[in-house]
């Protein structure tokens, strides 16, 4: 769990090429009514509840949300901090209160749900066992958490991948979404040998979910791609021989795809805190040249208790506008 910045920032939005507005509102409403029929929008939250502040501020924003027009809700991981206890209880009690959204809510793992379990604040417990209950919790059936459900199709429908069922995709409005368990922590390597070779596993598994992600976009002729994952994959800043980088493989594969794809992308994470949208990655070919298709997108996250309005909106060649929907503190 990074807490290297609590504030967010918008990078200039001529270089995004997607509209960012402020909205203060108890009641959000739809963002853009001009965008043709396959248009919609969705929401992003992520890093909350931390504390009991937190959780009062998570029921305003879930009223906020159950009252919008969104399609589906999206929790990019950290449903807790990372020195509260790992709990069965609080695993259960974080159950149901993402299944108060009346919307589909989709859930990816975060880094303090498991790979940091194993600190004395958060019960000293053993982090695999951890995700495991993770796993048999959050993950049951094909159906997403939320009131409503969308039908969700799991990696684990692959018998060599049967452990990882989290990592998911689905579509929506020609839209192709996938969660892909890459979590903060540096993705749960180097702290030992047991964890390492969890590492190397799942980050196998991510690599051939995430490529698939592409190959199913474009056999679908899907208008944009959105991935999401929890953990900053260090600012996408990893040096080419950086072995012990547990982003490394997962960034590498991800600029080597985007050299084939020409369509929007859009990749969703959390863990640092920092309200922001960019472009992170350079083409290699031409440095300091953005690779002008991929944009980063990073949640609100504690202390601040907000959520991200993404419309898709086919007639704009970027294809996603983001609204940042403020809930009031009072």
């Amino acid at each position: 769990m990074k807490f290297t910045k609590l504030l967010g920032v918008l990078a200039p939005f001529c270089l995004l090429g997607i509209s960012a507005t402020f909205i203060s509102s108890s009641t959000a409403q739809p963002s853009f009514n001009g965008r043709g029929p396959k248009g919609f929008d969705f929401a992003l939250i992520g890093d909350i509840p931390y504390d009991a502040r937190q959780e009062t501020e998570t029921q305003k924003l879930i009223q906020d949300i159950n009252n919008s027009w969104v399609r589906f809700v999206i929790h990019d991981g950290d449903f807790k901090s990372g020195s509260s206890p790992c709990s069965n209880e609080l695993f259960l009690q974080r159950f149901q209160l993402l299944q108060q959204f009346r919307h589909p809510l989709v859930y990816v793992f975060g880094d303090n749900e498991w790979t940091d379990c194993h600190r004395p604040a958060a019960g000293g417990y053993d982090s695999l066992e951890r995700l495991a209950k993770l796993r048999e919790i959050f993950t049951q059936g094909d159906r997403s958490l939320g009131q409503r459900t969308i039908e969700l199709n799991r990696q684990s429908d692959k018998s060599q991948y049967s452990k990882f069922r989290e990592n998911v995709y689905w579509t929506e409005g020609d839209v192709l979404f996938t969660g892909i368990h890459v979590v903060g922590s540096n993705n749960n390597l180097g702290r030992n040998a047991v964890n390492d070779a969890e590492y190397a596993e799942r980050n196998a598994a991510n690599i051939v979910w995430l490529k698939e992600a592409f190959a199913r976009a474009k056999a679908k002729r899907s208008l944009g791609v959105v991935i999401v994952i929890h953990g900053n994959p260090d600012d996408f800043n990893i040096p080419a021989n950086a072995q012990q980088n547990g982003f490394r493989d997962f960034v590498n594969v991800l600029k080597s795809e985007l050299k084939n794809y020409s369509k929007p992308v859009m990749l969703v994470h959390g863990d640092s805190h920092y309200f922001r949208i960019d472009k992170p990655l350079n083409i290699d070919e031409a440095p300091g040249t953005v690779i002008t298709n991929f944009t980063r997108v990073e949640t609100f996250g504690s202390p601040n208790v907000h959520w991200l309005r993404v419309t898709v909106n086919p007639r704009n060649p970027n294809l996603f506008e983001i609204n940042q929907e403020i809930i009031p503190a009072k």
